[in-house]
């Protein structure tokens, strides 16, 4: 049994979404094993991971727009703005989504769907430096 766990740094610019899937991948492929799981997970509150299209940037920006609607920075009800319009706004856009995803290794792959792909979702407007944590566990 191999078990082990790293972290990489993704640079955003600010509000989107990141594909992580080969920083994933390249991991899955170093460590050498053939069945098991990969888990990945991100240290922040506000920013997110979703296994997301990965084909056509329109489903993205879709989904960038439909956030936008959903938890609005000019909600007047919001009272969390200690670093900004987008400072709650952020938090609860990550409580949506989700700070780890689950996928199976087989073959020394990623069993992700022929569109599929891991993304770091940003949800501030600042650039900021996310840390991803990835944890392997296999034979």
């Amino acid at each position: 049994m191999i078990a082990l766990t790293e972290s990489f740094l993704v640079p955003t610019r600010g509000k989107g979404t990141y594909e992580i899937t080969d920083e994933v991948a390249a991991l899955v492929k170093r460590s050498g094993i053939t069945t098991g799981l990969a888990t990945v997970f991100i240290q922040h509150t506000s920013a997110s991971l979703v296994i997301y299209e990965n084909a056509d940037p329109t489903a993205r920006a879709d989904l960038h727009r439909f956030f936008e609607d959903l938890v609005p920075e000019d909600d007047p009800r919001l009272v969390h703005t200690l670093e900004g319009p987008d400072d709650s706004t952020s938090h609860l856009r990550m409580v949506l989504t989700r700070t780890s995803e689950s996928i199976p290794i087989s073959e020394c792959r990623l069993q992700l769907g022929t569109w599929q792909g891991i993304f770091l979702f940003e949800h501030r407007r600042a650039p900021h430096r996310r840390t991803v944590v990835v944890s392997l566990i296999g034979k």
